[in-house]
C-alpha cells in the first residue's frame, strides 16, 4: 500500500475534496487547544482548514507534509512562504526547541511501528522547553471492517490507508515513552446541528458512551503529552 498515492488523491483532486470524514468540528476542537501567540507545527496538512482558524487566531502556524502539491497551495493560500515544508514526521526539517506545539491529528495511525517511534522522538527534539504533542487518533479501530480490495490488482488494503489500531491504553503507554504528563481520553467529535433527528438520538447515545469511557462507533482518542 503506497499512503503517498492515497493521500495525494483526497487533498488534491478536486473530485474527491469532499470525500472523508468531516474534519471541522475536530480541528475547532483542536484550535481551542492552543494558546494566542504560540508557535505551532501541524504535521498533515489535509485540506487546510486547521492551519487557517489558527492563523486567524493570531497562532504562528507552521506546517510539513509528504504533498509537495498539498504544501503548494497552503504556501500560497496562507503566505506560510517556508514555514510551510515537505517532509516527513520522522526527520522533521526544522530546528531543535521550535515550537510550543506539534499537532499530530489522524496521522499517527498511518504510520508503522518503526516510523512512530522515529517520530515521537523528532517531535520532542523540536518541542520548546514544557511544549505540548497533541492530537487524535481513532479510537478502538478494528483494522479489518476497513479493508477494500483494488478491482485491478486484488491487493487489499484500508481505505483510508491506516495501519494502526489503539486502544486508550496502548496510546498512553507509547505516549509516555518519550514524553511526560501524558493524557489520553476519549471523545466523540461530531457536528450536533448538521445531524437531523435521528441522528441527533445516535449523537447524545455516542456522548453516553464517551462519559462512560465505553467502546463506540466513531469516537476517538484526545491526546496531549508534555516535552
Amino acid at each position: 500500500m503506497n499512503q503517498e498515492k492515497i493521500w495525494e488523491a483526497f487533498q488534491n483532486d478536486e473530485e474527491l475534496l469532499d470525500v472523508g470524514f468531516p474534519a471541522r468540528k475536530r480541528f475547532d476542537f483542536l484550535t481551542k487547544q492552543i494558546s494566542i501567540g504560540s508557535s505551532i507545527l501541524n504535521i498533515g496538512v489535509g485540506k487546510g482548514y486547521l492551519e487557517k482558524v489558527l492563523v486567524d487566531k493570531g497562532v504562528s502556524v507552521s506546517c510539513l507534509d509528504p504533498s509537495e502539491a498539498a504544501i503548494e497551495k497552503i504556501r500560497e493560500k496562507l503566505n506560510l512562504g517556508k514555514k510551510a515544508q515537505v517532509g516527513y514526521s520522522q526527520s522533521i526539517p526544522y530546528p531543535d526547541a521550535s515550537f510550543d506545539y506539534v499537532i499530530m491529528s489522524e496521522v499517527l495511525e498511518h504510520l508503522d511501528d518503526e516510523v512512530i517511534g522515529k517520530t515521537l522522538l523528532d517531535v520532542r527534539r523540536v518541542l520548546k522547553r514544557n511544549g505540548k504533542f497533541l492530537g487524535t487518533v481513532p479510537a478502538d479501530e478494528a483494522l479489518n471492517a476497513g479493508v477494500v480490495v483494488c478491482p485491478n490488482c486484488a491487493d487489499h488494503f484500508h481505505r483510508w490507508g491506516h495501519v494502526q489500531s489503539f486502544s486508550q491504553e496502548r496510546l498512553f503507554n507509547l505516549l509516555s515513552s518519550e514524553f511526560n504528563n501524558a493524557n489520553v481520553r476519549r471523545v466523540l467529535l461530531s457536528d450536533f446541528k448538521q445531524l437531523n433527528w435521528k441522528g441527533k438520538i445516535l449523537d447524545l447515545l455516542k456522548k453516553t458512551q464517551v462519559l462512560m469511557n465505553l467502546k463506540g462507533s466513531n469516537h476517538n482518542f484526545f491526546f496531549v503529552a508534555k516535552k
